[in-house]
C-alpha cells in the first residue's frame, strides 16, 4: 500500500505516473477519483489505455466546501461501492483511491470503510491512496508514505491553473 499526501502539488500526478508504468507492463488499474467531477487531462489520457486502466469520478465540479451536500455523499458512497467491487473482482493489479484523504476529511467515506478494504484486499492488489489530510493512522498500514510539501508555487504570484499542467 502506498500513500501520497501533504499540502504540495503532485499527489495525483504520482499515482498517474505509477498507472502509466503499470500499463506499460500490461497491468490493469482501477482509478477512483473522489471529490472530483471536472474535466481533467487525465480523463482524456486514460482513454488511450482503456483496455488496461479504468478511471471513474465520484464527485462534482468545485466540490471543496466545509459542509458536503447530500449529493456529494451519495456520489462518494456510490464510488465506494464500485471500489469495493473492483477490489474484490480480481480484475485489477492496482487500485488508486485518488483524493481519498479529502473524502475522509469531509466524512464522505468513513475511516472504518477504508480500514475494512485494506484488511480485506487481496495481498497482490497494490493499493494507492492520495490526497491532503490522509489520517496518520493509515500510515502504519502502508508500505510507502510520501508527503508532498509545498516549498514554492507560482499560484502565489497569481498564475492560474494551466491546461495540461494543473488540469
Amino acid at each position: 500500500m502506498q500513500i501520497y499526501t501533504g499540502e504540495g502539488k503532485g499527489k495525483t500526478t504520482a499515482a498517474l505516473g505509477l498507472t502509466l508504468r503499470a500499463c506499460g507492463h500490461g497491468m490493469r488499474v482501477f482509478i477512483a477519483q473522489f471529490a472530483k467531477g471536472m474535466a481533467y487531462g487525465e480523463l482524456e489520457s486514460m482513454k488511450r489505455f482503456a483496455d488496461l486502466a479504468t478511471l471513474k469520478q465520484y464527485g462534482r465540479r468545485c466540490f471543496i466546501h466545509d459542509r458536503p451536500e447530500e449529493e456529494d455523499i451519495r456520489l462518494a458512497q456510490l464510488g465506494w461501492t464500485q471500489v469495493r467491487e473492483a477490489a474484490a473482482s480480481g480484475l485489477y493489479d492496482i487500485l488508486v483511491l485518488d483524493e481519498l484523504g479529502i473524502a475522509l476529511h469531509y466524512g464522505l467515506v468513513s475511516l472504518e470503510q477504508v480500514e475494512e478494504l485494506i484488511q480485506g484486499k487481496a495481498e497482490a492488489l497494490e493499493l494507492v491512496i492520495t490526497g491532503r489530510k490522509v489520517p496518520e493512522s493509515l500510515f502504519a498500514l502502508a508500505d510507502l508514505v510520501t508527503e508532498m510539501r509545498e516549498v514554492k508555487h507560482y499560484y502565489t504570484k497569481g498564475v492560474k491553473a494551466r491546461k495540461g499542467i494543473e488540469y
